[in-house]
């Protein structure tokens, strides 16, 4: 059976067609924060088959397959991939209302021109199908090139060597693959891994860590490296946000206790943070980079499948920590010694969309128009509701004009597709704004605001 996916999809009015078919659709992409492989970009690695590139870790499809009752077997364990493949198959069905049904079935017409609901009667034509255009025509590069995207920003760790990156600009490839800096592990200093990451820090740089001075010398060290390759910006998993009022002297106190594992109060560890992470904006503000923060994840919240499958495996949910008052402090030390960066602020909880957005106009001055930006639908909030309540609160506490757009926060090179999804939801919205009266109907000017948000600002706000 033929899918749902006309050429107007999500377009409810003429407005919006319009805005879409005539400006949107052909814009390029900047897709500056995603967890793609760079090593794969490099080797333009074709993959064997749809299971690789679409199922073997993405926990959201993951977490549909188990509310369907699928065992875990068939999941993350050990069977054939095609069994794999089927037991999605089979489970599409059931995702009415879900973004995956949107996206599943987007990502089959536009990268293997397959318009054929998935289910478990057409599974094994689509799974041959897709394993010869995946072996025969679509490489990474491929879909780079076919999806026009111009900027890739990865996730990449402080100590991560970055030979890919580095191979890709030597090599001149048209695509910009970025990396981006992520510390989560120099600032968690309440793991247990972390003096084995300090560790390894310390032989990146080749330097002796046991004070907290050295520790902020490698830091800076990294940032100078990751600058060289072109980063353009550090993004934060932030699960709680947090603030304390602390000295350095203090935090270094901190930092040996815990080289010398003495146990840590929450303050200390959030005054280690504090102080940490003001630095590092400092640096970044100093680099002109943009600070990503993604906060309120409540992480790893099933011991036993932790224990069975370990993190990033489908068993994570919003948090409901309050953040107003530790967010707006952090942002303000930081404006206050003209350190703030450029800053994306992004929440997993809706609850706090309003919250952001009015944080956000806390802090803009005449830098850069949009300096503080209200980030884009996040992972559970990554659909069409949630997209259009994050665009609709923007609007209403801040200038939409200046919104960044979408990005993918992915592993898999398919969901690019995802800019177009976000781009007919923008297109819709500004179209419907117009066909109510609510804003004027003037398609030069609202092709500039669909312009903007799906492209122009981004590049204009990375400095791409």
């Amino acid at each position: 059976m033929k899918t749902f996916m006309t050429e107007d999809f999500l377009l409810y009015n003429e407005t919006a067609k319009r805005l879409y078919h005539e400006t949107a659709k052909d814009l390029p992409i900047i897709d500056y924060h995603n967890h793609l492989p760079p090593e794969e970009i490099y080797a333009d690695k074709k993959y064997q088959n749809i299971y690789e590139i679409w199922l073997s870790g993405d926990h959201y499809k993951w977490r549909a397959m188990r509310a369907n009752g699928i065992a875990e077997d068939y999941i993350t364990g050990n069977q054939d991939p095609y069994k794999k493949f089927e037991a999605w198959a089979k489970t599409v069905p059931n995702t009415f209302g879900n973004p995956l049904y949107h996206w599943t079935h987007s990502e089959l017409l536009r990268y293997f021109q397959i318009d054929e609901l998935l289910n478990a009667e057409s599974a094994p034509r689509i799974w041959d199908q897709t394993k010869e255009t995946l072996q025969n025509r679509l490489s990474v590069r491929a879909i780079l090139e076919q999806d026009k995207v111009e900027f890739v920003g990865t996730t990449d760790d402080p100590t991560d060597d970055l030979i890919y990156h580095k191979k890709l600009k030597e090599e001149g490839y048209q695509v910009k693959v970025s990396p981006s800096f992520r510390p989560d592990n120099a600032l968690q200093i309440e793991k247990d891994t972390f003096k084995g990451w300090v560790d390894k820090l310390s032989g990146v740089v080749n330097q002796e860590i046991r004070n907290y001075d050295a520790f902020l010398m490698a830091m800076e060290n990294r940032i100078e490296y990751f600058n060289e390759l072109g980063c353009k910006s550090a993004d934060h998993g932030i699960n709680v946000m947090f603030f304390e009022v602390t000295t350095k002297n203090e935090v270094a106190s901190i930092f040996i206790k815990k080289l010398e594992d003495q146990p840590l109060t929450e303050v200390e560890i959030n005054k280690f943070k504090t102080y940490t992470l003001l630095q590092l904006g400092e640096w970044y503000t100093e680099k002109g980079w943009v600070m990503q923060l993604h906060m309120g994840p409540r992480r790893n919240n099933n011991t036993e499948m932790f224990q069975q499958v370990g993190p990033d495996s489908g068993f994570d949910s919003p948090g409901d920590r309050l953040i107003a008052d530790p967010l707006n402090n952090f942002l303000d030390a930081l404006d206050q010694t003209g350190s703030l960066p450029k800053t994306i602020l992004y929440t997993l909880n809706a609850r706090d969309n309003e919250i952001l957005a009015a944080t956000a106009g806390n802090f803009q001055n005449a830098e850069v128009p949009g300096k503080i930006q209200f980030g884009t639908a996040w992972w559970f909030n990554d659909h069409i509701d949630g997209m259009e309540n994050q665009m609709k609160t923007l609007a209403n506490f801040g200038l939409i004009r200046h919104f960044i757009g979408m990005l993918t926060d992915s592993r898999s090179f398919l969901s690019f597709s995802r800019h177009e999804y976000f781009r007919r939801i923008a297109c819709n919205l500004i179209g419907s704004w117009a066909e109510e009266g609510k804003v004027p109907k003037d398609m030069p000017l609202l092709k500039q605001y669909v312009a903007d948000i799906c492209y122009h600002n981004a590049k204009r706000y990375f400095n791409i």
